[in-house]
């Protein structure tokens, strides 16, 4: 056949080009005569009225070719694009996997960090205990003049302290070493130093922070004297916010004191305000 044979030569072309082929092919072949068309009711129509049909067919199926080529450059794009996703797809599930290892390994970091914050407060608090517990036996003073300790400072603290304080000391006082704090200013005169001294024995340091929470400032020469307990810089920066609520702490105290009677004042031997400050340390 024909068409078998132009197939064959073709067989490389796609087949919708191969039909297309064949249909003009069929349309280029002369058209049966009347002559030659059995004796028919429909074959009795003219040549002539024939013509306009095949035409049309023609301009039909040469369109729908145009069409279908237009047909094969889309398909062809979309199979690139196709391929180029599934290609897309398959890089991404080989580097999946890894991402999500990569993302246990951080998961992993980041719980070990936790824990070693956790541990590094942990040590940081049992540092600030240890420096304050290595501080328990030092005093500061505020308020002694520049140079009235004279050569001395341990024999001018040990006679000026019992007079200051009021309070005898058996064994007498003893210092493993006081001494100005910081270095001279050129307003010291108006802002003395303070002082702080290192008492040999923890109970008689006890003492005088005790005598500064219960009566306060001490007078020297019409100089008022202050003492106050050696702390670590965490813990003075702890105690220096807790500060702006003494007032209001002792507001509080004063209602319930008019509040209770005379018994339940008593009780009371504890004011709020030592108990807020004894809970700073």
């Amino acid at each position: 056949m024909p068409g078998v044979r132009s197939s064959n030569k073709n067989s490389g072309k796609p087949l919708r080009q191969l039909l297309f082929s064949e249909a003009l092919l069929q349309m280029k072949r002369p058209l049966p005569t009347s002559a030659a068309l059995p004796p028919a009711k429909h074959h009795v129509m003219a040549d002539s009225a024939l013509e306009p049909t095949s035409d049309r067919i023609l301009q039909e199926i040469l369109a729908v070719g145009r069409r279908l080529e237009g047909m094969d450059g889309a398909m062809a794009s979309l199979t690139a694009e196709t391929k180029s996703t599934r290609m897309d797809i398959a890089s991404f599930q080989t580097h999946v996997p890894g991402l999500e290892q990569g993302m246990t390994t951080v998961e992993a970091q980041a719980a070990s960090f936790q824990d070693r914050d956790q541990a590094l407060l942990f040590l940081c608090s049992k540092l600030t205990y240890l420096e304050d517990r290595r501080r328990r036996d030092n005093v500061r003073f505020l308020g002694f003049p520049e140079n009235i300790e004279g050569e001395d400072i341990h024999i001018f603290l040990q006679e000026a302290l019992p007079k200051l304080t009021g309070i005898t000391f058996d064994p007498p006082l003893k210092f493993q070493r006081a001494h100005r704090l910081g270095s001279r200013r050129p307003d010291t005169d108006t802002y003395p130093r303070p002082i702080i001294a290192c008492l040999l024995r923890h109970t008689q340091a006890r003492q005088l922070i005790q005598r500064a929470r219960t009566q306060g400032p001490c007078q020297l020469d019409g100089h008022s004297i202050r003492m106050s307990a050696d702390f670590s810089k965490e813990t003075s920066e702890r105690r220096r916010a807790f500060l702006a609520l003494c007032p209001r702490l002792r507001q509080i105290e004063a209602i319930l004191l008019r509040s209770l009677d005379h018994t339940m004042q008593g009780m009371l031997s504890v004011s709020l305000v030592h108990m807020a400050y004894l809970s700073a340390y």
